[in-house]
């Protein structure tokens, strides 16, 4: 009998035992979205609603060259520059506190005591998405950019921090070894022996959170943390479709192009570590 025959012969052998778990899945599937169907309400979709979506939709197709033009300070260029320098700045000031608070909840790199109380820390700061600390900082120091960019830091410390936990963790424990039996402190362990295995894994990270931030600060601006999302939801208000339709294709175009960017450099950071 060949090997294919067995590996075929076992996997059915298998089946009987499987097929109460697939059972149970399946029921629980359903049971939940039974349950998710009765508890949303669809009574909002209505005519108007469609014919909204539908005018915002033609707007795509005939955007207002007045905003695309406009090089002032509601011009679709300023909005959009705004909306990434909040994206970005975000992104920076929430690494440079996730990098520390990474190594202080690493489990190869500090005591457990210290691991469980930064751990805490930012399940709790994960607790709170972008769009709730928008409305809280706006509340507190009011609308604007500032307002988006600290919303987006503390967004960015919680993700940040758990991924680059996870790659600390990952790290092969030979050369943290190797530095301990060299007598090195923990700052040179870090600084000589894990920031150059983490550093192509810590950009490609960095840019995976950038391009979340760029969408969050987008929304942010309903809220009126900044960037394009408010003058966005204020020409929709006014149904000036076709500057809706200016702003959302500055918002796709924006969207695809950091995309492409950021594949490109991630491929070429992972071609390197390989």
């Amino acid at each position: 009998m060949s090997s294919k025959q067995l590996t075929v012969q076992s996997q059915l052998e298998k089946f009987p035992s499987v097929l109460p778990k697939f059972i149970i899945g399946l029921l629980s599937f359903v049971v939940f979205y039974i349950l998710a169907t009765i508890t949303i309400s669809f009574k909002g979709i209505n005519e108007r609603g469609l014919l909204i979506a539908i005018n915002a939709f033609k707007g795509l197709f005939n955007p207002s060259m007045k905003i695309i033009t406009d090089l002032g300070q509601y011009g679709l260029l300023q909005m959009l520059f705004e909306t990434l320098a909040i994206a970005f700045l975000g992104t920076i000031i929430g690494l440079v506190f996730a990098i520390p608070l990474a190594f202080l909840a690493s489990r190869n790199m500090f005591p457990k005591g210290i691991n469980n109380i930064c751990l805490t820390l930012i399940s709790v700061i994960r607790a709170f998405p972008s769009f709730m600390l928008g409305i809280m900082f706006v509340k507190s120091i009011g609308p604007g950019a500032f307002a988006g960019v600290l919303s987006m830091a503390i967004g960015s410390i919680g993700m940040l921090s758990k991924l680059i936990i996870e790659v600390i963790e990952d790290l092969n424990p030979g050369i943290a070894e190797a530095l301990d039996a060299a007598g090195c402190s923990t700052f040179e362990k870090i600084r000589y022996g894990l920031i150059p295995q983490l550093s192509s894994n810590i950009i490609s990270i960095v840019l995976y959170r950038l391009d979340i931030n760029v969408k969050n600060a987008t929304i942010l601006g309903i809220v009126q943390a900044g960037g394009i999302g408010a003058q966005l939801m204020f020409a929709i208000g006014a149904r000036r479709w076709p500057d809706a339709g200016a702003m959302l294709l500055g918002v796709i175009f924006m969207t695809v192009v950091l995309e492409y960017f950021s594949t490109k450099i991630r491929t070429r950071l992972a071609g390197q570590k390989g």
